[in-house]
């Protein structure tokens, strides 16, 4: 037997022996590795680029997850998530736990956890996005960073209070994030309710949220976004539809500036080819509004992907994508990237690996 695999039998058997409630606690340790082969045009102003790119179809992470039973129905759960990137082994977004970092109480109430998190919405829109939020393509969560604006939604707050129910067919959530700021308790404050209704081969969903940045003090006031989801999701057989509409409106501090207001629309056609082959294709609007004649961009991103399970736990894929501005406004497929043209075309190759 080889000495470490002795030694980690130890380590577990004093901890087995000197914690007793241990069979009542559940913790996980899970994570996500995703990376692959990027070619894309207009990646830089000396054109295009052949990368390796971490998080083709979800973003790389880490984490643990865990229960504790109390009794009566009652469980304490947490979850901390770290980003991974990949390519170059490095953590993605700045904190070793910035993706989740939270912890709180489960029953028949419902779920409620106190920390970082993500959103409500956020969480709700995943099943509505054919892409699933895939950083290589998807601008369910945003539109294209070059924008602007990215006219998107708010996928994740620190302070969070985030609330959940299921019940029968009826899912239901709200979250609240405090601005924690001594101007004022709206400042910075973050608010969000969604719910989805599913009867049989039908779901809905509908979600509200506002979000406020932090007092300007020249104006005394703060930006206040308000954004608003309705969709629906047909699943017949091999077959599953998808299509979302999203306003967002948002308002300056300074009351003589415009609003900026667009409308994103997202439709998807998922079909399972196979045992192992699923094909996705899906295309992504925006509707930049209340701007000055001719000079909106529109986006648009067509997206195509083939997914083929080797097992379980491990997929390849291929993804390509063609995204396209009016007017010579700048654009990238991906909401992380800067844009070097009107038009840009992605085409990547991957593996991922659950654990």
């Amino acid at each position: 037997m080889h000495k470490t695999t002795v030694i980690a039998g130890a380590v577990l058997a004093a901890v087995s022996a000197v914690t007793p409630a241990a069979a009542q606690s559940n913790v996980t340790l899970y994570g996500l590795l995703d990376t692959g082969v990027e070619n894309l045009t207009h990646a830089g102003p000396g054109g295009s680029a052949t990368r390796v790119s971490s998080g083709g179809m979800n973003n790389s992470r880490f984490g643990f997850r865990g229960t504790e039973d109390l009794g009566g129905g009652l469980k304490a759960v947490f979850n901390l998530e770290g980003g991974l990137l990949t390519d170059i082994g490095g953590s993605d977004g700045g904190g070793l736990f910035r993706r989740q970092a939270n912890v709180g109480l489960e029953g028949s109430f419902g779920r409620v956890v106190l920390g970082r998190s993500f959103t409500t919405v956020y969480d709700f829109i995943v099943p509505f996005d054919p892409m699933a939020y895939a950083p290589y393509y998807s601008w369910a969560s945003s539109g294209s960073a070059s924008n602007v604006n990215s006219y998107g939604m708010i996928t994740s707050a620190d302070n969070i209070v985030k609330y959940s129910l299921e019940t029968g067919p009826l899912k239901f959530g709200a979250t609240y994030a405090f601005g924690e700021q001594s101007t004022g308790t709206a400042d910075g404050a973050r608010m969000q309710v969604a719910a989805t209704y599913t009867a049989g081969m039908f779901s809905v969903i509908g979600s509200a949220e506002q979000g406020n940045s932090n007092n300007v003090a020249a104006t005394n006031r703060h930006d206040t976004s308000n954004i608003y989801h309705l969709g629906g999701m047909v699943t017949a057989g091999d077959f599953k539809v998808q299509l979302v509409g999203r306003s967002y409106k948002n308002e300056s501090n300074n009351r003589a500036l415009p609003d900026v207001r667009a409308n994103t629309y997202w439709a998807g056609l998922t079909y399972k080819a196979g045992p192992a082959l699923t094909l996705v294709g899906a295309i992504y609007y925006t509707d930049v509004r209340n701007v000055a004649a001719r000079t909106d961009a529109d986006p648009k991103m067509y997206v195509t992907r083939a997914r083929y399970a080797l097992s379980k736990r491990t997929d390849v894929y291929v993804t390509a994508a063609y995204a396209k501005a009016k007017n010579g406004k700048l654009i990238s497929l991906s909401r992380a990237d800067a844009g070097f043209a009107d038009s840009q075309r992605g085409l990547m190759a991957g593996v991922q690996h659950r654990f």
